[in-house]
């Protein structure tokens, strides 16, 4: 950094800008950057080449709305309703998490490509990360192709268990749809069972 006289906040902005180049220019990959990235160096991002992902909760929807404004592709990690290691989030919380909230511009909603949810490692291991994410991770997934007016959790909820059925069937460990911690152990037979019956 002393040979080049740079900054620390310019030696990070040099390697960015390096590496972006590299995986654009060199190898014809598109780049996706944490939403740090956006608030460091927006003016000098190249929009072409770079996908921001925005991860900030408190500010997710105001970092989102900027990035599309200034013309930059988007993705949506939301910390908050949308990080599935969060256990005492709520698959219809996921649910209503509406990306498009504070963005009506059709060209601007165009940018946001998608999003996700992220399942760290912290606190799950082979035992019950199937658990953890399912069927929460099909809320999110539901909310993300669905136009902003399809959000009635009543009207969804039969889906999720659905599809929560679908799983256990195949073998994938989902939980119950209705756990208040998300790998909670259901108090008895579950919602497979109570479908079965009716």
């Amino acid at each position: 950094m002393a040979a080049n006289n740079f900054t620390t906040e310019q030696a990070y902005g040099y390697f960015v800008e390096r590496a972006m180049d590299i995986a654009y220019y060199k190898y014809g990959l598109q780049v996706i950057n944490w939403v740090e990235v956006f608030n460091n160096f927006n003016n000098t991002l190249n929009r072409n080449v770079t996908v921001i992902e925005v991860w900030k909760s408190k500010e997710f929807i105001l970092m989102l709305a900027a990035a599309v404004e200034m013309g930059f592709r988007a993705i949506l990690a939301d910390d908050d309703l949308w990080y599935l290691d969060h256990l005492t989030v709520t698959w219809d919380e996921m649910y209503m998490n509406e990306p498009f909230a504070d963005i009506s511009n059709k060209t601007q909603q165009a940018l946001v490509l998608g999003g996700e949810g992220c399942m760290w490692g912290e606190t799950v291991d082979v035992s019950d990360i199937e658990q953890t994410v399912w069927p929460r991770a099909s809320a999110i997934a539901e909310r993300l192709w669905s136009p902003a007016y399809v959000n009635n959790t009543n009207k969804a909820l039969p889906r999720i268990e659905y599809f929560r059925c679908l799983m256990n069937e195949r073998g994938i460990a989902a939980a119950p749809v209705n756990n208040p911690i998300a790998r909670e152990a259901p108090p008895g037979p579950g919602s497979c069972y109570d479908q079965r019956r009716r």
